[in-house]
């Protein structure tokens, strides 16, 4: 029993954040593996307090003694404070395995590239009309 309460204490709690709600609240953590504009950088629950500039990537972590699990993250930052590390990133995707996080993230970038163009058409519509009514007006 004492060994139970003492694995209890040295796990980390992770809650990982984007801009418009909780992504991820887990709770036991045993390790975690992040990507920086430094490399890649693995976190143990007994490691020192620290903050680290998140660069897009792979995020690992491992529940306890399972498996490890995968996300695609964009930038942001991680702040480790006792057990609990906070991660704040614009955008997290997760997957079940490497292959299956890499077709969703491929399947991701193709709908945000078809968005961008639909939003550019738009604003160049938006910006003649605004330079054909400006003219319009300069003439009158």
């Amino acid at each position: 029993m004492d060994k139970n309460i003492k694995m209890e204490k040295t796990l980390m709690e992770l809650k990982m954040l984007l801009p418009f709600r909780v992504f991820a609240d887990t709770h036991d953590v045993s390790s975690i593996v992040m990507e920086t504009s430094e490399g890649s950088y693995g976190l143990l629950p007994d490691r020192l307090d620290c903050v680290a500039a998140l660069i897009p990537g792979i995020f690992t972590y491992v529940i306890g003694n399972e498996g490890p699990r995968y996300l695609a993250v964009g930038a942001g930052i991680l702040v480790k404070a006792g057990r609990l590390v906070l991660v704040s990133v614009r955008n997290a995707i997760g997957g079940a395995d490497l292959g299956q996080l890499a077709a969703t993230v491929k399947k991701e970038l193709s709908k945000k590239n078809d968005d961008a163009g639909k939003v550019k058409s738009v604003m160049q519509k938006l910006e003649s009309g605004f330079i054909y009514t400006f003219d319009k007006f300069l003439k009158e």
